[in-house]
């Protein structure tokens, strides 16, 4: 399978209105959180286009009408990276009340750029792991090796990869190869691919810490 099949780089001219706003140095943290806000539904429609329906029988207030809905069998998780991902997961519970929260908690060690787990609130295992659709969100996509720690956790448990999307809102071209190498059949949902990394792994022209912009934790 071609590698960029899975990739989805939403371009919509909305999108790309509001990746200014964020990119800006200058944007206050609120102005900043609705900007992502309003990026997010449009990755989220993207990211779920492809679930899943099947018919049911519907009473309108005049007839009986055949409406197609979403496959009931199949569990919906949301899987926010703490802390940036909580950003993505508050507007994930509003476009689909009915899923499922499971957070992942992890920190990046600024030295070796690994991922440090801290929380963890995934079952030990799945009833019907082939039923789950798993949507990872993490505003960042750096050097991809949170990424493929959230994978593999979901992987491990027997979900398919075709099942798993990642949504951020920028990724960079390392962390796209990381994932895409490890993972080739989880689909990647994104915003915007920047040029590169710098030395202390984060993405250029990028946005910053994302976190510390979207929690108003900025140090002067």
């Amino acid at each position: 399978m071609n590698k960029e099949s899975n990739l989805y780089v939403v371009n919509h001219p909305l999108c790309c209105h509001n990746l200014s706003i964020i990119r800006d140095k200058n944007t206050t943290a609120e102005v900043f959180r609705n900007a992502i806000k309003r990026i997010t539904y449009l990755l989220f429609y993207k990211a779920t286009e492809d679930l899943e329906l099947e018919e049911e029988c519907v009473c309108t207030p005049l007839e009986t009408c055949t409406c197609k809905v979403l496959k009931k069998e199949n569990e919906i998780i949301i899987a926010p990276i703490l802390r940036a991902g909580l950003i993505f997961s508050d507007i994930a519970n509003e476009i689909m009340p009915f899923a499922t929260v499971r957070h992942i908690g992890m920190y990046r060690d600024e030295e070796t750029l690994t991922p440090i787990w801290y929380y963890n609130k995934i079952p030990v295992e799945f009833d019907n792991p082939l039923n789950k659709i798993i949507l990872i969100l993490d505003p960042m996509l750096a050097t991809g090796n949170s990424a493929v720690e959230a994978i593999k956790l979901f992987v491990n448990k027997k979900v398919p990869q075709k099942n798993i999307r990642f949504v951020s809102l920028i990724s960079a071209p390392e962390g796209l190869r990381k994932v895409q190498d490890t993972y080739p059949d989880v689909k990647i949902i994104t915003a915007s691919i920047d040029n590169c990394l710098n030395s202390s792994g984060y993405i250029r022209p990028g946005l910053g810490d994302a976190g510390d912009r979207i929690f108003n934790t900025v140090e002067n």
